[in-house]
């Protein structure tokens, strides 16, 4: 098996247990590029080019469909002030096809704060798409403020739960699963015991030759536990699909393109068309990464697959909105990440002087880590949390003790603790940020 690049420092450690060893991963993880496709032959994924980025359609049964993600409606920080203009740039881009796809995949992220008109304006870029059917799983910040509630009554009529479904489409089994509820502090992704009981019994009915693609927000691989960037329960999801001679598993949230091969399953993650985020190891967190403004397009792009009747075929191309081969971003966003570095937010100390009672001690939110991420205060004290990041969290108590809502940025929540304790707290959309307070 051949790869056109490995990345030796993306990955420090992995989560036991979910099927992925890191010797493994580095040596199968690439980054891809123009033209770049993975099929299966044999039952065995290899990669190979093609021309032009083109494949040869001559089964009935052949077909395309599109992958778009993260595309962030409503956010209009310096990463990107006009997302909706780079989503439609996407739209163009698929409507410009040499095969006009059958299906649209969004694989989550797509709002930015969960408010009715960023869906609304999706909406609206989206009837101009070619295509005869578009469907959706949300990604945390779709779930921020009512826990999907909104996003289910648009996007979910007819799924189950929390919004996971299946479809049949020309030979091809689709699963669409969701791992951004519930989000536990400090942990991955997560499916949830309904969930995989419902995806066991969804995928009994079909043989092993049946290809198979899983669409989910999160990726279902451990790329980077310690910003958050994997699924807790993904090996048992995936013991599920071993039998399958054929599997592909599209993810987001990530905003940036990695593949790893591992059996039968080929994981494909796509870029934004948003804003891109650092590659992982290269900034001290995740979240919107600023890359010069000609460049912005040559980072945000969409994933084409090509299914090919009667072979079995599944290949991936990703494009981006700039027609700059995608194999260059990885060294746009360390470029960038390089850039930014001397003015991320500095950390204050592991703990603060404590407030006195009736004192307010200011804290805040920045580079995706609370600072102080322990605060000292006397009984009867507030604690005021500013957030200084480009993209919304939440003050939640890890015991539901209290809860803010999302905070945009420099919105503020305030508490005032009136019983002694050690009360620790995290971000509902981004759980590997935590903190604490310490009450006395």
């Amino acid at each position: 098996m051949r790869h056109t690049k490995t990345v030796s420092d993306t990955v420090r450690k992995t989560q036991k247990g979910d099927g992925v060893d890191r010797r493994g991963f580095l040596k199968c993880m690439a980054w891809a590029g123009t033209g770049l496709v993975w099929t299966m032959a044999g039952g065995v994924p290899v990669s190979r080019l093609i021309a032009g980025g083109k494949q040869k359609r001559g089964e009935a049964d052949s077909f395309t469909f599109v992958q778009i993600s993260d595309s962030h409606i409503g956010f209009d920080k310096g990463a990107n002030p006009d997302v909706t203009a780079t989503f439609q740039a996407a739209i163009n881009k698929i409507n410009a096809l040499p095969a006009e796809p059958d299906l649209i995949l969004h694989t989550g992220d797509l709002s930015h704060l969960s408010k009715p008109q960023q869906f609304d304006t999706l909406d609206e870029v989206l009837k101009g798409a070619k295509r005869k059917q578009v469907f959706y799983v949300p990604g945390e910040h779709d779930v921020a403020l009512d826990n999907g509630r909104q996003f289910l009554e648009r996007y979910g009529k007819h799924t189950q739960g929390g919004g996971w479904q299946s479809f049949d489409h020309k030979g091809v089994h689709f699963v669409g699963l969701v791992n951004v509820l519930d989000l536990k502090a400090g942990g991955l992704g997560q499916l949830g015991h309904e969930q995989l009981e419902w995806l066991d019994r969804d995928l009994h009915g079909y043989s092993s030759s049946t290809p198979v693609v899983v669409f989910a927000h999160i990726p279902l691989w451990t790329v980077y536990p310690e910003w958050g960037w994997g699924t807790q329960e993904s090996a048992q999801a995936l013991s599920y699909l071993r039998r399958f001679g054929s599997v592909t598993v599209l993810n987001g949230h990530i905003h940036q393109i990695m593949q790893k091969v591992e059996g039968n399953v080929t994981f494909h993650t796509a870029l934004s068309t948003a804003f891109p985020q650092p590659v992982p190891g290269t900034a001290q967190a995740p979240g919107p990464l600023k890359v010069p403004a000609e460049q912005l397009r040559r980072v945000l792009g969409i994933s084409e697959v090509n299914y090919l009747g009667g072979e079995h075929h599944l290949a991936v191309v990703d494009t981006t909105l700039s027609g700059a081969r995608p194999a260059e971003v990885s060294g746009i966003l360390r470029q960038a990440a390089a850039a930014v570095a001397s003015a991320a937010h500095g950390q204050a100390g592991s703990s603060s002087a404590p407030g006195a009672a009736g004192a307010v001690v200011a804290a805040a939110i920045g580079n995706f880590s609370f600072a102080p991420r322990e605060v000292s205060v006397r009984v009867g004290a507030a604690v005021e949390w500013t957030n200084k990041d480009d993209t919304p969290h939440t003050i939640t108590s890890d015991e539901d003790l209290f809860s803010s809502p999302l905070m945009d940025t420099n919105q503020t929540f305030r508490h005032t603790f009136a019983s002694a304790g050690r009360f620790s707290y995290h971000c509902k959309l981004h759980p590997t940020m935590t903190g604490a307070v310490v009450v006395a």
